[in-house]
């Protein structure tokens, strides 16, 4: 089960922590971050993914299970590029974001972040703290690992980088 947000329902915050760590130039790029995909091939994904949350997005709408085969996977991650270059095309940045949020599965049958705020905190999404944004958006990298609810000490250190990120991005400040 589900319940839809607007983008109006999202805290300001949880959409910067989105962007600091995941996208840092989601308003500038128009589907793929070429900047980012170049970093990740150089680095071999050591300092971060080269997805952009639209591409993460396609993933999400049409790559049912990423495939381990390296040929297969390349073969997805192409449609998944071309998905996003449409998606692009049809949507605004905050219909991305909100469609990303709704659609994301945070487990234990919270899919969406409505259901995840209300799983996980028990309030609404419009009501999350920083603190619990950040966790969501950490959750977003591996859901399994990074849940509070299975292995909070290591919850609270990736939504602690995820924090972080957000300070050295200049979303939030030491006073926030």
């Amino acid at each position: 089960k589900s319940i839809p947000v607007t983008y109006a329902d999202l805290p300001p915050y949880l959409v910067y922590a989105l962007q600091a760590k995941e996208d840092e130039r989601f308003k500038e790029h128009s589907g793929i971050d070429m900047q980012s995909f170049a970093r990740a091939i150089y680095f071999g994904g050591k300092r971060g993914g080269g997805s952009t949350i639209t591409q993460q997005l396609a993933k999400l709408l049409f790559t049912e299970a990423p495939s381990r085969n390296p040929i297969v996977r390349l073969k997805q991650k192409m449609k998944e590029w071309v998905v996003a270059i449409s998606i692009e095309k049809r949507y605004t940045k905050e219909e991305i974001i909100t469609q990303y949020f709704n659609k994301f599965d945070f487990l234990f049958n919270a899919n969406g972040v409505e259901m995840a705020s209300r799983v996980y905190f028990n309030k609404k999404t419009s009501e999350l703290t920083l603190p619990e944004a950040a966790t969501f958006v950490a959750m977003l990298e591996n859901p399994r690992k990074n849940n509070p609810y299975r292995y909070p000490e290591r919850a609270k250190q990736r939504r602690d980088v995820v924090l972080k990120q957000m300070l050295e991005t200049g979303y939030i400040d030491n006073a926030t």
